[in-house]
Parts: structure tokens; sequence; C-alpha cells
């Protein structure tokens, strides 16, 4: 009997035993905080998935999964134990579904499971084109432009409250605003939106810009969520506009949820401990440049907030490469444009710019390389045949050079070495380039004074700056505000630069939507760019065509935009001038271009002019001739 009681008694405290432990088995399997990417797609070019599970003590499970076409390459452990890198090979002809990942505690414990979905890729998704020079871009700071949805303002599980009196505070800006700002920007003759980032950024302060990000797979919810960016792509695609997203993987924000929990000593760079960068760009192609200079300039962090991402990381660069490619492929994007782009490792540039490339071969990604020098902005470029062997993957970059060249050309005096010349010259070292025609010009953006501000408020300079941005041989980027001429301080002040937008808020005491309140300056200049770009969409001269441009002589700076076949179809004529007095055209120093058999007539006005020589460049403006073969 007591024997049987015994029995009894162990059998009990085994059940005990059982459920405690199959309890903690639950537990465990509830501790999967997070797996990034979200979900993923079959189909995809590359067949390699590498997963980031989150846990408590994750890093101690074995891995296993039974989906037809899916199986586990291998798991990776970093130092810190939470953690879990996860590869999965996906078979070229994998049916979409939810497939269990189990999870298989190490040496004993129960087995649990996690849902993880693979989703049907959309039709041509691969093939979708990238923005190019027929297009013209809209940069907006979401934050600044529209408020849509005021109920959005404020989050329960964000810090930083709505402040729209500080200019450096949330002012309440959000992506609803931005699907209502849709038809505003069509009608203007935008064919493409750039907004500042709009992932989470949960800082307790200046978190209105973006680029501290503190989630890199959710949308700021002061924003909207992910279902709201996807619908507004989608709205903005409908309207034939393609919308670029702001990606940063040179680093993060202070309060990303790595830095609570690092998953090792080498994610971030100078090991989590906050060391400037000498923002020395030069080192990374100066043939005589020291190790300490090139990698203060990589390693070194923006300021304390900023944490530096160490791209050299293996796990961290697979990472932040399939982050780019997710938000592609969720969203529908069109174009990246990656910011601060030659602070992070250019061995994982020229990687991460290559994988996209892999899966979206029309993709357009542009890269920010803040410099006047076109041989530090053209290192990066695809095709450069670089001096140190290092190959460039990058289709399109800022550029920097013809910004700073046209800010000169159109403010200073005429002489030998300065105003005109400064911006011929510029657009001469375009053999720098592998493709000139690919950059980005821009008259302005978030980071610079606003360009009506930095012409001295003069509207004829105004004009030649819009003439001279949709003209040239570049892809076209405007910063908000620019058409109804938004001005700041000369000298750099992000806050007032990254006013909001006039009519974005109910009760504004000017609206550009409406014209309402601006004055006669605003609205001319308004109709003046919507003039110009909508006469420069579907224009193949100006998406394609060659250009010859001629020294500039008495005040004026003149080129030709011509098709590539130069005597098929018209030219586009663009006469500049500074001068205080009308000037006749010189029809001599043109001969080599200008044909017999050709009838002239202004693009604004409509006039006609037999002979180029009939036109007269009027005093301080422009003049813009189509030659039409009669």
């Amino acid at each position: 009997m007591a024997n049987k009681s015994a029995y009894a008694l162990r059998s009990i405290k085994t059940t005990f035993y059982f459920v405690i432990f199959s309890l903690s088995a639950v537990a465990h399997a509830a501790s999967i905080e997070r797996v990034e990417p979200l979900f993923w797609w079959t189909g995809m070019a590359n067949p390699e998935v590498q997963l980031l599970v989150y846990g408590e003590n994750i890093s101690h499970s074995k891995v296993s999964v039974d989906y037809p076409g899916v199986s586990v390459i291998k798991t990776e452990v970093v130092d810190n134990p939470n953690y879990l890198f996860v590869s999965l090979n996906i078979a070229k002809q994998t049916i979409p579904g939810q497939l269990n990942l189990r999870f298989s505690p190490m040496p004993t414990g129960l087995s649990f499971d996690y849902v993880y979905e693979l989703k049907s890729r959309e039709v041509g998704s691969a093939q979708r084109q990238g923005f190019n020079q027929s297009d013209a871009i809209y940069l907006v700071v979401p934050d600044r432009f529209v408020n849509g949805n005021p109920n959005n303002d404020a989050s329960t599980d964000t810090l930083e409250l709505p402040q729209r009196s500080e200019p450096s505070g949330r002012h309440g800006g959000d992506i609803e605003g931005l699907v209502k700002a849709l038809p505003y920007i069509q009608d203007m003759g935008f064919t493409q939106i750039w907004s500042t980032p709009l992932t989470e950024n949960n800082g307790q302060r200046y978190s209105y810009h973006g680029y501290a990000a503190t989630d890199l797979y959710h949308i700021d919810p002061r924003f909207g969520s992910n279902q709201d960016y996807r619908d507004f792509v989608q709205d903005a695609k409908t309207r034939g506009i393609g919308v670029i997203k702001d990606i940063v993987l040179n680093h993060i924000g202070l309060d990303h949820w790595w830095m609570k929990d690092l998953p090792d000593a080498n994610w971030i760079n100078n090991k989590g401990v906050f060391t400037p960068t000498n923002h020395a760009r030069n080192t990374v192609q100066d043939p005589y440049t020291s190790n300490i200079d090139k990698t203060a300039f990589v390693s070194g962090w923006f300021v304390p907030t900023m944490p530096d991402l160490n791209q050299k990381h293996a796990l961290l660069a697979n990472y932040l490469i399939q982050n780019s490619i997710w938000w592609i492929e969720y969203a529908g994007l069109s174009g990246i444009r990656e910011d601060t782009y030659s602070y992070a490792d250019k061995t994982f540039l020229s990687q991460w710019a290559k994988r996209i490339l892999a899966e979206y071969p029309n993709f357009t990604m542009v890269g920010e390389e803040w410099s006047a020098n076109p041989l530090i902005v053209s290192y990066w470029q695809q095709g450069k045949q670089n001096i140190d062997g290092y190959v460039g993957s990058m289709p399109s970059m800022m550029d920097f050079p013809t910004y700073y060249a046209l800010l000169a050309a159109l403010n200073e005096d005429e002489s030998w070495d300065e105003g005109w010349i400064k911006l011929y010259q510029s657009l001469a070292n375009d053999g720098n380039y592998p493709a000139p025609d690919k950059l980005v010009l821009f008259e302005g953006n978030h980071d610079t004074a606003r360009l009506f501000s930095l012409l001295d408020d003069d509207y004829a300079k105004f004009a030649k700056a819009m003439v001279l941005m949709t003209t040239l041989p570049r892809i076209p980027q405007f910063f908000y505000g620019t058409e109804v001429l938004m001005q700041s301080p000369k000298q750099r002040d992000d806050g007032l630069v990254r006013s909001d937008f006039p009519g974005g808020w109910p009760g504004d005491s000017q609206n550009a939507f409406t014209g309402e309140g601006l004055n006669k300056q605003q609205k001319q200049a308004q109709a003046l760019l919507k003039t110009l770009l909508n006469y420069r969409r579907n224009n193949a001269l100006l998406s394609s065509g060659t250009m010859t441009h001629f020294f500039p002589q008495n005040g004026i700076y003149s080129f030709v935009r011509r098709n590539k076949a130069p005597e098929q179809g018209k030219q586009l004529w663009v006469f500049l001038s500074k001068n205080t007095e009308a000037m006749p055209i010189d029809a001599e120093r043109y001969f080599e271009l200008s044909p017999d058999n050709c009838l002239f007539s202004d693009v604004i006005s409509g006039k006609s002019y037999a002979e180029l020589s009939d036109a007269i460049i009027p005093a301080q403006a422009w003049l813009m001739l189509e030659c039409q073969p009669k």
C-alpha cells in the first residue's frame, strides 16, 4: 500500500512539473516580441531571406520549418541571447501562404511555433519603372505640409506632443494630408513625390523630421499607419505620380528599440559610445588620406541622439538591405532617396544598390553626397571608372555642384570668372559623370535656405531659376512652397526652412491650394512653375534630348535642347539675360544649330517668329523658343 501511495505521489509530482514546464514553454513562445521583416514574398530574385527574431533567450532555440519549398539554411547568434537570425531559402515555385517556424529551446524544452507569412508579389513588380529625366519631383516635409487628420497629432505610444507654435516641434501634418494634396500636386505638373522619412521617430524632441528612426518597419502613428502609406502610394499612382521613400542607412535614433537591448557591441560604431564624425567626405576617395581620418568620417556619429550604424556587421548589413527591399515591394515605391550616402561603409553601399537593382532592374535610387566637387559626387554613380577601383552602383546622385553653380550664376555680377560662367563651367564638368542626365538637380531642400531668400527676394532671378530647373538635362526636384515664394533666413535654420505650407491648416491666412491670401507675385510664381512643369511633362526634348550650350557673352547664357537625331523633330532654344535692356538675338552666333526651315514660337506667349533674329530677349529675363520644322 505504501508503494502505491509513493507511486501516486510521484505521478502527481510528474504531472505537476510537466504542467509547469509546459506553461514555461508557452511563456517562452510568447516571448518572441518581434520578427523582421514582418513578412516576405515568394518569387523574389534572391530566394533567401534573413529573419531577425527577438525574444527572451531565443538564441538557444533550434529552428525548423515544414512548408513545401521553404527550408532553413542556417541560424546565427550574436552576443545577446535575445536575438536569433534565421536564414530561409524560398524555392522559385513556392506557393504563398502561412508557414510555421518551429522553435525548439535547447538543450531541452517544448517546441513552439511562430506563424510567418509569405505573400504573393504584385504582377509586374520586378519590372517597375523608377523615376527619370521625364519626371519632376516635389519634396515635402510631411509634418509641415498638410494636417489631414488632427486626431492623430498625438499618440498614446509616442513621446513628443504637437506644438505648432514651436519651429522645431511637431505641427501635425500627416499622410492623410498628402492624400488631400494629390490633386494640387498633379495639377502643378509634378510626377514624383519625395517625402522626408515617415517611419517611426519616437524621440522626445525634434521628432518631426524623421531622420532618427526608432522602428524601421513601421510608419509613425502621428503620420498614419503602414496601410495608410501603402494606400497613399496607390492613390498617387492613379494620378500618374510615383512616390520616393527617404531611407537612412547610416544611423538610427537614440530611442530605437535596439538601443535598449543591443544585439552585440559592434552593432553601433564606436561600441555605442558617441564619437563625432569629422565630416571629411573626401577621405573616402582621397589617395593621400590617413586611416584615422577615414575612420573618423565613416564611423563617427552626427550627433549624440543619432547612433551610427556599423554596416560592416554582416547581419546588420543584410537587415538594412532587406528593409529597403521590403518597403519597395510592400508600398509600391518608384524610388529611394538615400540620406547621408557617403557616411556609410562604401563596400556595403555598393552591395545595397546591387541587391535592390537585382530585384528591380529599372528602379532608381538617388544618394545625398553634399559636396560642390563633381569628382566627389560622381565617385558613387553606377558606371564610374574610379582610380582606386571602387565600383559604384547608384543610378543617381543629388547634384550639389550644379545647385551651388546655379545660385552663383544668378546672384553674381557678370565678369570673366563670375556669374553665368559658374553654371557654364559646372555643366562642362558633366564628363565626370557616367550619366549626368540621371542626376537630380534641386533648387532647395529641407537642409538649405529657401531659394527666394537666397536670391534676395528678386523675382526676376527666381523666374530664371525656374526656367533653368525645368530645361537643363537633369531630373528636377522642387521643395514644397518654392512655388509660392516661401522664405527663410539665409543662414541655415531648420525649423523656419521647414515652415508650414500655406493652406495646410484650417484658418491659415494664406492658402496655396486656393490662392486665397497670396499676393500678386506669389500667384505669378505659382502660375509660372505650373506652366513650365506642364510644358515639360511628356516633352521628349526635355526628357531625352541632347543639349548644346554657348559660352556666356554680353550678359546672356543660352543653350539648345534637341532630339538625339538632330535632323528630326523640333528644338528648344533657351536664353537667359542679366542685361538691363532688351537685346536682339545674334543669329550668326547660333548659325550652326539654326535650321533654315524652322518656325520659332514663344513657349509662353505663343508668338511666332520667321527668323531667330526677329525675337527679342527681354531685360533681366528669359526667352524660350520652340523651333518647329516648316
